[in-house]
């Protein structure tokens, strides 16, 4: 009984043992074995590992590419422009002991990572003009940033990938100054095109006004010829009826001057009867009367 609590409590301890003192490297890992804190050994191949219990501890440290979103960093341009930048980074660790000597763990490195990008941003987009950094031709400066910001971490153990800017945009009180000045412009042109559009429409009414002067003129023109020529005509006749007969003729007009004289209720003639003008009242013939 009592051998078979001591093979049970010798069988934990191996257990135990075994379980202090082995570990597993993952493929997307590499680690490192510190003794009292002292680098002793680096593993970068996956795989099951020993360690002394007790001793020794493990550090694993990322194998893949990883990234950064660095805090947002406002630039000058050379032309005096500002801009607020937000850029990513992509890195790995290629050295794990001097990644582990120089910033110790990930948070230690992407706070470092992050400030050198910010200032190489500020430096190299600082010397372009703002339309260079917003137009496609920003992609050299991206690949100049990045190589000057792996000549600084490269005693880090650590290998930048790329450096892209995610956003850039005007700070707010410039956003503001810029929306000011669009509406204003966009005002400016709204007059201009107002202005040309009531421009266009006077001389239009105008050519109209023209043209239709022009049109009354001319068919006045011919309403009078026409007149003219119908008078002309009226008068032909006239004459030719008063030569085929003139008795009748003189009967005629005789009849239309009383009509034109005496056509309202309230006229008042003052006239001898025995006047030329009432020959027909008395005579059918229109002779004078005695």
């Amino acid at each position: 009984m009592k051998l078979g609590r001591i093979s049970l409590v010798v069988i934990a301890l191996i257990g135990l043992t075994a379980y202090l003192s082995l570990f597993t490297v993952l493929e997307v890992k590499q680690a490192i074995v510190l003794q009292f804190g002292d680098p002793k050994k680096v593993i970068t191949e996956p795989g099951l590992n020993f360690k002394i219990p007790f001793i020794q501890n493990v550090v694993f440290i990322e194998n893949r590419i990883l990234d950064i979103d660095a805090p947002a960093a406002e630039i000058i341009a050379s032309d005096q422009k500002r801009l607020v930048v937000d850029a990513y980074i992509k890195f790995r660790i290629t050295d794990v002991l001097s990644f582990y000597k120089t910033l110790g763990n990930e948070n230690v490195a992407r706070s470092r990572i992050s400030t050198i990008v910010n200032s190489r941003i500020r430096s190299v987009l600082g010397e372009q003009p703002l339309n260079m950094v917003l137009s496609e031709e920003r992609s050299p400066l991206m690949k100049q940033i990045t190589s000057e910001v792996n000549d600084e971490v490269k005693n880090y153990g650590i290998y930048i990938e790329d450096v892209r800017i995610k956003r850039a945009d005007l700070p707010a009180a410039n956003s503001q100054a810029i929306y000011r000045r669009m509406q204003t412009e966009r005002e400016r042109e709204a007059k201009e095109f107002r202005a040309q559009g009531a421009e266009i429409a006077q001389t239009i009414r105008s050519t109209a006004d023209k043209e239709v002067t022009i049109l009354k003129a001319q068919a006045e023109k011919k309403a009078n010829i026409t007149r003219g020529e119908g008078d002309g005509t009226a008068s032909a006749i006239f004459a030719k009826a008063f030569q085929t007969d003139p008795e009748f003729f003189d009967f005629y007009r005789a009849m239309q001057a009383y009509t034109e004289s005496l056509k309202n209720d309230d006229t008042t003639m003052i006239l001898s009867p025995e006047s030329d003008f009432f020959r027909y009242f008395g005579n059918a013939q229109g002779k004078p009367l005695n």
